[in-house]
């Protein structure tokens, strides 16, 4: 079972946001915009699958637009939000939604599959959890467990030892920070997730000297939500 964090003073008070709503619009938002930087550059079309309550009043509170704005590389406090669809029609952004009664085990649940300008693909699902708050839940089908609430490193490789170690050791080199880490496997020697949350950003130049120390990494990206 999923572990999600309780709230706190500042999330009942509530984000910084265009409105109405901070779980259908700041989420939302927040949602895209996790999704974007996932796919690691400009998205050029998206089919948007929301569900449960993000299915049922979603657009009425602005949820598709928040996710749209999001994808556009747009925060919560984006005055664009409002515009948004209207603003990546404009841009050729292809945007398609579809509405699912599908029980995703959470009441505010979107599932974004998005190809960027070059080409590239993933599918990314998250969650609202109040206050602004969000939880990316799968990447190209893989369980993950992303906030946003902290600096995050994840790679993608297959299932053979030593991918802890090599990698590690290049974060003990840098002297930075390891807070948690955690493995999500889809079947043993298949391909693996790993997720490090760290103290501060890993830049794109260390993403690929840590890909470099194993040929087994197939991919690196840091993700910073903060």
């Amino acid at each position: 079972m999923r572990k999600e964090k309780n709230m706190g003073l500042f999330d009942i008070i509530g984000p910084v946001m265009i409105g109405p709503s901070s779980s259908h619009t700041a989420g939302a938002a927040r949602i895209g915009l996790a999704a974007r930087r996932i796919l690691g550059e400009p998205v050029k079309k998206a089919k948007i699958t929301l569900y449960g309550s993000f299915a049922k009043t979603g657009r009425g509170h602005g949820t598709d637009r928040a996710l749209v704005a999001g994808l556009m590389g747009c925060t919560p406090d984006d005055t664009r939000i409002r515009d948004s669809i209207h603003l990546a029609e404009e841009q050729g952004i292809s945007i398609q939604f579809a509405f699912s009664d599908e029980d995703m085990g959470h009441p505010n649940v979107a599932k974004i599959e998005e190809t960027g300008i070059s080409g590239k693909s993933v599918t990314v699902v998250g969650r609202s959890l109040g206050g602004g708050r969000i939880l990316i839940t799968s990447i190209d089908g893989y369980d993950v467990e992303i906030t946003g609430e902290e600096y995050s490193f994840l790679t993608r490789h297959h299932d053979v030892p030593g991918i802890v170690a090599d990698v590690t050791a290049v974060f003990a080199k840098e002297h930075i920070n390891i807070t948690t880490m955690r493995l999500f496997l889809r079947n043993k020697n298949d391909e693996a997730v790993m997720i490090i949350h760290t103290d501060r950003h890993i830049s794109k130049a260390l993403c690929e000297e840590i890909k470099n120390t194993n040929s087994n990494i197939i991919s690196t990206l840091s993700l910073d939500l903060i």
